[in-house]
């Protein structure tokens, strides 16, 4: 009889996929990880010499421990049920946004309407003024007169 024929236990292919999504997986490691530092940590609360079923109902850092244990290993459990997660496509906004930038260079560049208004908004309306001078002009020497 197999072992993938026995219920309950895990076939070579379904351990070697396992094995490689804990490689594979950094926060499925990190799961792993904290649940076993926090069993050690609770283990070791829990034989520090004092009668075991004290520390369950008493010590609050040990039902923290344990709290964390179970949370860590129900997380663990959670990403190995899951089907393995595809690298996300990265969008390119990037393309995008410099292409954009560019036809604005272009429309600005080549219209001038546009690159009136543009101006305009940047920098403010140009004031158009008539310069008019408040000094009369001199007048011109006659040409037969002697210059005095």
């Amino acid at each position: 009889m197999a072992a993938k024929d026995i219920p309950g236990k895990v076939g070579e292919a379904e351990l070697k996929g396992l094995v490689k999504r804990i490689l594979e997986d950094e926060q499925l490691r990190g799961n792993l990880a904290s649940a076993y530092g926090a069993a050690r940590s609770a283990y070791g609360r829990v034989t520090n010499g004092k009668s075991g079923t004290w520390e369950l109902l008493e010590d609050r850092q040990l039902q923290r421990e344990l709290t964390r244990i179970a949370e860590s290993l129900r997380d663990a459990s959670g990403a190995l049920r899951e089907p393995a997660k595809r690298p996300r496509r990265r969008r390119r906004r990037g393309r995008g946004l410099l292409f954009l930038a560019v036809l604005g260079v272009l429309a600005i560049t080549l219209s001038e309407g546009l690159r009136t208004k543009v101006l305009d908004l940047l920098f403010g309306a140009e004031e158009e003024f008539d310069y008019s001078s408040t000094t009369a002009p001199a007048e011109p020497a006659s040409v037969g007169a002697p210059a005095a």
